[in-house]
């Protein structure tokens, strides 16, 4: 049913996690993807491997969307490659541990320019092209600890808080321009950003027993939502945040 042949997205992040998942399923819709990446080339490679499986182009660049420098080189070279940007998935980020009173400068700004100032540098691009063509979908991944915030997680819960604000207020601002822009904020994924903590299986099975659905989600449980943001099933939706946490947070 969701057909988005003949567009074009540009997903940061897009080489591993939900960015690659997202990448995919739309391929599989019939989207010509891009993807950003920061570090691991080989996965990003890997992620365009699957995409052309479907037939679909995939252009792989490596920026710092915290650059933006960067960002206005990927955003020119992607519209170069395919002439037009329908979707953005906003999906790149960091998840770092931070007690309050002992986080440093760095590890706040690097979190902020990231998962904030990264996001609004890249739509601050990809606008302006949407405008031009009085048409587009931009999603964000949030969190739901910017929903309901999350303790020794500040400097995260107030930069993905900061997402669901900038998102709301685009949807106004773009209205007139019939560019949809909503939101996805995922509770806990089984996904690289959470190996770490996930290594201690008594706290994984804790997580899990948390969720009153029983089942840690996987990527592709996230990218689902995505998809459908980004089709004319939702046509009628923007200013919304999607709360996909299984029923661990109930909000509002």
């Amino acid at each position: 049913m969701i057909n988005l042949e003949g567009k074009t997205a540009l997903i940061t992040g897009g080489s591993r996690g939900i960015g690659k998942a997202t990448a995919i399923l739309m391929a599989k819709a019939g989207c010509d993807i891009a993807i950003n990446f920061i570090k691991n080339k080989k996965e990003a490679q890997n992620t365009a491997k699957k995409i052309k499986e479907f037939g679909k182009r995939c252009l792989i660049i490596e920026a710092d969307i915290a650059n933006p420098h960067e960002v206005k080189r990927m955003v020119k070279e992607t519209i170069k490659n395919f002439e037009k940007i329908d979707i953005l998935v906003n999906n790149a980020g960091i998840w770092t541990y931070g007690e309050i009173g002992k986080i440093d400068e760095k590890t706040l700004n690097e979190t902020l320019d990231i998962n904030l100032k990264g996001m609004f540098y890249v739509c601050n691009e990809v606008i302006p092209e949407m405008k031009k063509r009085k048409r587009g979908w931009i999603i964000n991944i949030s969190s739901t600890a910017g929903l309901r915030g999350e303790a020794f997680h500040s400097h995260y819960a107030a930069s993905k808080g900061g997402v669901i604000s900038f998102t709301k207020s685009l949807a106004i601002e773009l209205a007139p321009y019939n560019i949809l822009v909503n939101c996805v904020a995922p509770g806990w994924v089984d996904t690289d950003m959470c190996e770490e903590v996930f290594r201690d299986k008594e706290f994984k099975e804790k997580i899990r027993q948390s969720i009153p659905l029983k089942r840690i989600p996987l990527p592709e449980d996230i990218a689902g939502p995505i998809l459908f943001l980004a089709s004319d099933l939702a046509r009628h939706i923007t200013g919304a945040v999607i709360n996909v946490s299984g029923g661990a947070v109930l909000w509002p």
